[in-house]
């Protein structure tokens, strides 16, 4: 059979221009379908959006979506688009909020949601559907019924080691343009899934059980072998925390003579407990490391369940920094601050001394304790807002306030002085194309209270 896998575009082709991480669970979707025997082509709608075009090009039989909670009803668009091109092809709806909260794709466009890890699941559905058999028999899927959806028998989260590796030739058409900051060209890589952390505005360690799911070293290595890029991001909830198999992966890597920069995921307290760890890993190209401070207050930290304070925050800051590898600091804006908290927040950070720090709003997504917690209170339930900038909850200053504040806290929070560092990792051209698309978004910072 044929089976097209689409990523969905992005609802803001802004941040497109900001990050754009390739579709890794497609091509290890396209990955498992070839190896029974199917066509797969793969488009990324982001980069090539004529969804349309390409369907009657290729004439698959099967049709697959993924995404995110803002891509609910693009998803279903494009899903009843396609039902009207061919009533007969095959949906399915798979990826991070068909996992979470999979009755939001009860849709009569789509045929089967599939929930938690879709490699086997997707080749069971292909199985079952050539032989005209009962999906409902297979684990883990979901079918759409107007009278109310039907669920199989849950899926145990597949072993890590025995998925194939993803077959990035399926997307050789548009490698060049997945990127991170300078990290360019970027390729992602899975080591691990979920997180040990039980942080309540965070879905990624329900989705495995609260269990953290690992890779053997040696097959993350074997697949590292055929990564063209000279830049990877290990696009793992949390890389470091069993310090043990990242230690052993560090020196398999060098072992094997593998030269690349490395991104990823790390906690405040991993950093902290194991600053030797992060000195190995410096030493073989690790250069960026995304860590979620979240907060300034000790109390505000507490509520989240994060499992730090703000002492092993200011020396994570210095190891890294002792080490020469970039910390990207992301901070979460509550939507109760005051005048006085965005105030504190700004001389935190400049305390901190970033080179490089990101400014959320903390949003109640799908499949959290802070969403199940506080449902009751949601502004609004329309997918788009579910970005990590739109305040969910109500703002205690008014809504038009909030969002000046916030973008002064993007404006001023990491003085000129020390982003120049940063920007020069562009080069000349690529820093003025960044310094036009901070304007950009601050601009639409300031108009985000007219999208409610």
């Amino acid at each position: 059979m044929k089976a097209l896998l689409i990523q969905p575009p992005s609802v803001d082709p802004l941040t497109d221009q900001i990050f754009l991480f390739e579709p890794l669970a497609l091509e290890y979707l396209g990955s498992g379908l070839k190896q029974d025997g199917h066509e797969v082509h793969l488009l990324d709608a982001r980069i090539d959006p004529d969804y349309e075009s390409t369907y009657r090009r290729f004439q698959p039989d099967v049709v697959g979506l993924t995404g995110f909670t803002s891509h609910v009803n693009i998803i279903k668009s494009i899903a009843a688009r396609i039902k009207s091109m061919n009533s007969r092809v095959l949906i399915v709806v798979g990826g991070h909020h068909a996992t979470v909260q999979p009755k939001d794709f009860n849709d009569s466009h789509i045929d089967v949601v599939v929930i938690g890890e879709g490699v086997f699941t997707l080749r069971e559905i292909l199985r079952t559907w050539e032989m005209g058999g009962d999906f409902s028999a297979i684990h883990g899927v979901a079918i759409p019924n107007i009278a109310d959806m039907t669920f199989s028998t849950p899926r145990p989260y597949t072993n890590l080691n025995e998925l194939p590796f993803p077959d990035r030739s399926l997307s050789a058409a548009y490698r060049n343009h997945y990127f991170s900051e300078w990290f360019k060209p970027l390729a992602s890589v899975r080591t691990s899934l979920g997180c040990t952390g039980r942080c309540n505005f965070c879905a990624l360690w329900k989705i495995t059980g609260g269990k953290y799911l690992r890779r053997e070293p040696e097959k993350v290595v074997e697949e590292l072998l055929t990564v063209a890029e000279a830049n990877v991001f290990f696009c793992d909830d949390e890389s470091m925390c069993d310090v043990k198999r990242m230690d052993k992966l560090a020196d398999l890597i060098a072992a094997a003579g593998i030269r690349k920069k490395y991104f990823l995921y790390g906690r405040v307290d991993t950093i902290v407990n194991h600053p030797e760890l992060f000195a190995k890993w410096a030493k073989i190209g690790l250069s960026q490391v995304f860590v979620g401070m979240e907060d300034f207050s000790e109390k505000r930290l507490a509520a989240m369940n994060k499992g730090i304070n703000t002492a092993q925050q200011a020396e994570a800051v210095k190891i890294l920094d002792r080490l020469g590898i970039m910390m990207y600091a992301s901070y979460m804006v509550d939507p109760t601050f005051t005048h006085e908290d965005f105030t504190s927040l700004m001389a935190y950070v400049r305390k901190m001394k970033h080179k490089c720090a990101s400014f959320t709003v903390l949003t109640p997504l799908p499949g959290t304790e802070l969403y199940a917690a506080r449902e009751q209170e949601l502004l609004s339930r329309k997918p788009e807002l579910y970005d990590m900038l739109h305040a969910l909850f109500p703002t205690t200053l008014p809504i038009e306030d909030f969002y000046k504040e916030l973008a002064n806290l993007w404006t001023k929070a990491v003085p000129l002085h020390r982003v120049m560092p940063t920007l020069f990792r562009f080069g000349l051209h690529g820093m003025l194309a960044r310094i036009r698309i901070f304007s950009r978004v601050l601009a639409k910072c300031k108009l985000l209270h007219l999208d409610y």
